[in-house]
């Protein structure tokens, strides 16, 4: 194993020169490597950021585990467990000027191993795709059907089928996949500036708009009161309904995945920034904006599921099935849940084009491609490696490993896996004198203007973050061990 891991850390050495490559191909790799402004950066990291756990897990996970009590759990540990590892993403990013790549190698100490996380690391980013884009091609197809008065007169049992024939037609899955994928690398090809900032920019603006608009329409829905009573005025006494434990893993769970720390996937972006402002403030921003979408999302969800007396906690089918249901019996659901799909379709479509431009600066930093080369070459990359998610769901349908279907075990890997397992890498090589070092990392991420990083609670993260990390990447495999 290890023979083959040095073997492949020989041949994914980043090419330092640049023979048989026109000078102009080099500058065209090199020439958009920054973003144009700070709004940029901070739009585009929480775009990252911001995805389907956002608006589809935290609303039913909040509905599941009591409401208002859990939102302020929750919070708790974003802000405790998600936000320093987040500063510490974007300062190794920052510090190397490189993707995850080849950042290890930039700043590791001589002979030591923290870039063989790389090929994990890289994988990673692959693996969230390979599921990824058929969610998000199910969010532009529900966008369509909306548009098109699909649903109107439907019952409930007619919106229920009308998912799960979506979800077992393969033509029709591979169709919307291959669209979120040629949207996706379109973009990216377009370059930085002109295509993944100015892109990206325009769909979160519209983004929270929507939600702003879709919010004060549940708010105001007849019935709307007890689901907002729900959502905003804690009852703790429901926490020992679900058993105390449980509900804190939850809430912690949901606080690290909700910003896709651990593979990579926001460190590139702090490489494309200056030194002008401190890593913690921004950081901070980028927190709470993800945290105003996800709670943004619960207004929508709750007053409405209060409304029509609906199950706010019924897991995924919320989304597919409860919401459609709820916009048919809303006066004018047509155009209401035609606004809330296009929503979901940008907030899936922002974390993709995200980690599409992470999984093109891999071509650019290990071979210096040119933009739309590692596109062109990586977008079918993609759509081959998607194409097993939906086999099964339709003719490998039989096909389990450990229990769940291939999107489950592909999403399980991700999540459950390199995730936290990515954190504790990059909590491990920023605090300690075996990797990148306190220091070297502090003076990073405190460079320029703004909020600095507190020193003080170096104790915290290098000895009790760690623990709490590896609690929940054991916790994972012991909810799946019990779930068997």
């Amino acid at each position: 194993m290890w023979r083959f891991i040095r073997h492949c850390d020989t041949i994914f050495q980043p090419e330092e020169e640049t023979s048989g490559i026109k000078n102009n191909e080099v500058e065209e790799i090199w020439k958009e490597k920054k973003f144009s402004s700070r709004l940029g950066f901070i739009l585009i990291s929480a775009g990252c950021a911001i995805g389907l756990g956002n608006v589809w897990r935290f609303p039913y996970i909040t509905g599941k585990y009591g409401g208002a009590a859990f939102v302020l759990i929750y919070l708790f540990f974003l802000f405790i467990l998600g936000l320093p590892i987040m500063v510490m993403e974007f300062a190794v990013g920052r510090a190397s000027q490189k993707s995850i790549a080849v950042s290890f190698n930039v700043l590791e100490k001589k002979g030591s191993k923290w870039h063989i996380y790389r090929y994990f690391g890289m994988a990673g980013n692959y693996l969230l795709m390979m599921f990824y884009t058929t969610i998000g091609g199910w969010m532009l197809a529900y966008f369509v059907k909306m548009v098109k008065g699909d649903f109107v007169g439907l019952d409930t049992e007619g919106v229920g089928a009308a998912f799960g024939s979506l979800s077992t037609d393969m033509p029709q899955m591979i169709f919307w996949m291959v669209l979120i994928v040629v949207i996706g690398f379109a973009v990216c090809s377009m370059g930085l500036q002109k295509g993944v900032e100015k892109i990206t920019k325009i769909m979160m603006v519209v983004l929270l708009a929507l939600m702003v608009l879709l919010a004060v329409r549940s708010c105001t829905l007849e019935g709307a009161s007890e689901g907002l009573k729900f959502y905003l005025l804690p009852d703790f006494g429901k926490l020992s309904e679900y058993g105390i434990q449980d509900v804190i893993f939850a809430a912690m769970g949901q606080a690290f995945f909700t910003l896709s720390l651990g593979i990579g996937a926001l460190a590139i972006f702090g490489s494309y920034i200056g030194k002008e402002r401190k890593l913690t403030g921004e950081a901070v921003s980028i927190t709470i904006l993800d945290t105003m979408v996800a709670l943004i999302a619960g207004l929508i969800i709750f007053p409405a599921c209060s409304a029509f007396q609906v199950n706010p906690g019924e897991g995924p089918g919320l989304v597919f099935v409860t919401l459609p249901n709820v916009f048919n019996a809303m006066k004018g659901g047509r155009f209401w849940g035609a606004l809330f799909f296009l929503f979901m379709s940008f907030a899936a479509l922002s974390t993709i084009i995200a980690v599409f431009q992470n999984i093109i600066s891999f071509a650019q930093d290990l071979w210096n491609w040119n933009v739309k080369k590692a596109a062109l070459i990586n977008g079918i990359a993609i759509f081959l490696l998607s194409l097993p998610c939906i086999f099964g769901m339709t003719i490998w349908s039989d096909f389990t490993i450990l229990g769940k279907d291939i999107m489950g075990f592909e999403d399980f890997l991700v999540s459950n896996n390199l995730l936290p397992l990515g954190s504790l890498v990059y909590l491990l090589f920023c605090v300690t004198r075996y990797g990148w070092g306190w220091k070297n990392f502090l003076k990073e991420a405190n460079t320029g203007d703004g909020i600095s990083f507190p020193g003080k609670i170096k104790v915290y993260l290098t000895f009790i973050l760690p623990i709490i990390v590896l609690y929940i990447f054991v916790q994972g495999y012991w909810s799946l061990f019990q779930s068997l």
